[in-house]
Order: C-alpha cells, then sequence, then structure tokens
C-alpha cells in the first residue's frame, strides 16, 4: 500500500486526502487544528464556489451542505448606479470554511484516514517525506509555502493590492426585484469592490459581506478597529451609507453570525514553483494556494483547489506503483496550471490599477446588453472563457463591436 502525506487540512488538501482514502491508499493529513478549534475560529475566507467546482465535490462525495445551502442564480453588478444582473449556468454556493473544513477533518479521521495535529515546519518536512512515498504541501501560508520558489514570470506584485476585509452576518436582505439568492458586486471605481452574497454558516443560511479597499484609499478604514465583528458590522454601515447606499438598505441592521465572524487581513498575489527539495534527492509537490495564490476579488481559490485536488487525484490514481520522482511533479503540477494560468491571468487584469478601459467598456455594455452580461458572469465559474475575448483589448473590442454593431472607441 503506497504511503501518502498531505500537509495541511483545507479546501484541496482534504478534497485530495479524502479522495486517496476511498482508493486504499495510507494517507496521513497533517494539520494544524482540531475540528473543534477550527470550529471555534475566526472565518477563513468568502469562498464563492461555482457551479464546476461544485460537481467536482458532488462527485466526490463531499458536497454535505449541498441541499441547505442558498443557491445564487446570477451575478449582480452595479455599474454607474445601474443594477446589471446576469443568470449563472449554474448556480453557485458558499459554505463557511470553518464548518467545511472541520466536518471534513472528522469524516477523514472516521473513514480510517490518520491525522497529526501539529504545526509542520520546514524541518519536520523533511522526516515526513522520507517516511512516505508522495508528501503533498497544502498549506497556503507560512515558512512551508516559501520553500517554493516565486515565479517571477507570473507575480507581477510584490504586496497585496487590497485591503480584505469579510464578515457572516443575519438579517441581510435581497433586492425587492431579485428572484432568489445572488452573488452582488459593487464596483467603487479607483477605490475597490465590495461583495454581498447568502452562504451557509453553523446555525444555517446567512449574509456573507467583503470589502476589497485599495490601501490607503477612502474604503481602507480598517486598521484602527478595536477588533471582534461588531466594529467591523458598524464600519460597514458607515461606508456603504456613502459608497454603495443600494447596499446599505439592504444591510442595515444586520448582527454578526457569532464570535469569530470577521477577519480582516491581506493577500499578495503569488505563483510559486510547484516543487520543492527538502533533502538531496527528496522532493515535495505543492498543491492549490501553496503555489497559486490568487486575490479573492474574483472568487477562484476554492474553485482552483478543488480542481487541484481533483487533477492530483487522478495523477496519482495514474501513475501505479511508478515513483512520484520530480518529473512526475512538475508534470502533474504542469496540467493543473493549464486551468489555474487563466484565472490568475483574469485576477490580476482586475487588480491592475485603474480597471482596463476595455473592461470598463464590457461592462458599460452589459447594461445594455444581456449577451455581454451573460457570458462575463459565466467566466467567473471557469475563467479558460476569459482566454478569447476579455483578456485580450482588441478582442475583447471586437466582441463587443460584433454585439453592438457599431465600432468600438476609447471612453
Amino acid at each position: 500500500m503506497r504511503r501518502i502525506a498531505v500537509v495541511g487540512a483545507g479546501q484541496g488538501g482534504l478534497h485530495l486526502a479524502l479522495g486517496l482514502n476511498g482508493r486504499g491508499y495510507e494517507v496521513t493529513v497533517h494539520a494544524a487544528r482540531r475540528p473543534d478549534e477550527v470550529r471555534a475560529g475566526s472565518i477563513l475566507s468568502t469562498q464563492v464556489m461555482y457551479g464546476p467546482a461544485l460537481a467536482l465535490e458532488r462527485a466526490a462525495g463531499l458536497n454535505l451542505w449541498e441541499a441547505g445551502t442558498p443557491r445564487l442564480g446570477a451575478l449582480r453588478t452595479t455599474v454607474a448606479d445601474t443594477a446589471v444582473t446576469a443568470p449563472f449556468d449554474e448556480p453557485a454556493q458558499s459554505v463557511d470554511q470553518r464548518v467545511k473544513t472541520a466536518r471534513w477533518l472528522e469524516l477523514f479521521e472516521e473513514r480510517g484516514g490518520r491525522v497529526e495535529y501539529g504545526t509542520v515546519g520546514p524541518e519536520q518536512l523533511e522526516r515526513i517525506a522520507g517516511a512516505h512515498d508522495l508528501t503533498v504541501v497544502a498549506t497556503g501560508r507560512g515558512p512551508l509555502s516559501e520553500l517554493f520558489g516565486r515565479d517571477e514570470r507570473h507575480s507581477p506584485y510584490d504586496g497585496p493590492r487590497r485591503t480584505l476585509v469579510a464578515v457572516y452576518v443575519h438579517g441581510m436582505r435581497s433586492p425587492s426585484d431579485a428572484p432568489g439568492p445572488q452573488l452582488r458586486v459593487s464596483p467603487a471605481e479607483g477605490r475597490g469592490e465590495f461583495f454581498a452574497f447568502d452562504g451557509t454558516s453553523f446555525d444555517g443560511p446567512c449574509g456573507m459581506l467583503m470589502w476589497e479597499a485599495v490601501p490607503g484609499g477612502p474604503l481602507d478604514r480598517w486598521q484602527d478597529l478595536p477588533g471582534g465583528p461588531d466594529a467591523v458590522v458598524e464600519r460597514s454601515l458607515e461606508l456603504l451609507r456613502t459608497h454603495a447606499p443600494w447596499e446599505y438598505e439592504l444591510c442595515a441592521g444586520v448582527e454578526p453570525t457569532d464570535a469569530g465572524a470577521a477577519l480582516v487581513g491581506a493577500v499578495t498575489p503569488v505563483v510559486r514553483h510547484p516543487v520543492a527539495q527538502v533533502a538531496p534527492g527528496r522532493h515535495v509537490l505543492g498543491m492549490a494556494d501553496t503555489v497559486v495564490v490568487n486575490d479573492p476579488m474574483t472568487g477562484q481559490g476554492a474553485n482552483s483547489a478543488a480542481r487541484c485536488a481533483d487533477g492530483y487525484l487522478r495523477a496519482i490514481l495514474a501513475h501505479g506503483d511508478a515513483p512520484f520522482d520530480r518529473t512526475w511533479m512538475l508534470r502533474t503540477f504542469a496540467a493543473f496550471w493549464e486551468h489555474a494560468r487563466h484565472a490568475v491571468a483574469f485576477t490580476n487584469l482586475l487588480l491592475a490599477g485603474p480597471l482596463p478601459e476595455h473592461v470598463r467598456r464590457v461592462l458599460v455594455a452589459a447594461t445594455a446588453h444581456p449577451e455581454v452580461a451573460h457570458r462575463y458572469a459565466n467566466g467567473f465559474a471557469d475563467p479558460v472563457r476569459f482566454q478569447d475575448w476579455l483578456l485580450d483589448e482588441d478582442r475583447a473590442d471586437a466582441y463587443l463591436a460584433a454585439v453592438t454593431g457599431r465600432q468600438v472607441t476609447d471612453a
């Protein structure tokens, strides 16, 4: 029986570990926190899982909350005070990562998997790699991720592009004209973005709010908070009243879901090399946000992690009894990168600074042309769809000219 270690217990690592465990591999997961500690902690993200990633969880039997989680049926973007709504081809959903990862950890142990609890540092990684046929590192933070060298070709930023703030709430309302739950986005030109959507936490459905504030701008007012979700809610309402009054009307009166319902931080987008050497001739493979970190603006993190877990699982199963050498590791990551690179390109495009003019033209056209709005909205579920138009200014303008029937000019 082949022995595999997964260092990290998040969306990607646990998805992979559960898949391997169910196929006869001897799998050890190294988790920093026990399930009860995860549940008692602060929220981890504001993940939105789109249709393709949800299908992967469903196929793996990991969709434990699907029936009770609100189905986000559309993307609603407010452009120049005009709300543009486009339906998703498949509904999206969001489950509190504390709920999901804690239960998946328990499920892994219930099915006979082994979990070692405690922090793993670089000095322990050599021992772990030496005791297993394959070691996969699935942690996006801390010293372990730094073992994987930065890929300068695909990492244009050396610091965070946004201050990130999230809070889970009860009492959020939906727009009166919305037929059901939606993913709502309110861009604030040059200042950042505000997101609101329905999800599921410990006690069932809730609202999830997220700010993406340009550092130093008028939305970046979080450093002076005393801490705790009540303060985040209060500051959010202050900002919404001024910068997105249509959202203030929907969020006035909300309350945090629990004592850990808020998160303030920042992420530096980066792509790292996928293989690290931990001893002469001994290598480990990075996965998901260990090696590809996107800003949460486009909601790609959890989706990419699910895709990575599914791809790595299939590659391991297909490899049989052959050694998991560096060449195999590079090839396995390369297959994942074929999709991940489009998520990186899309996210970095929107983070570049002022919104690129051709993207602005797309959003303006979406207010009058449902076809444009639909194509843009459904690219979030699979950013590969953007490569033939949105990621290239000339192709985007050619598409807009074909849809609108007139020549596109700079705004």
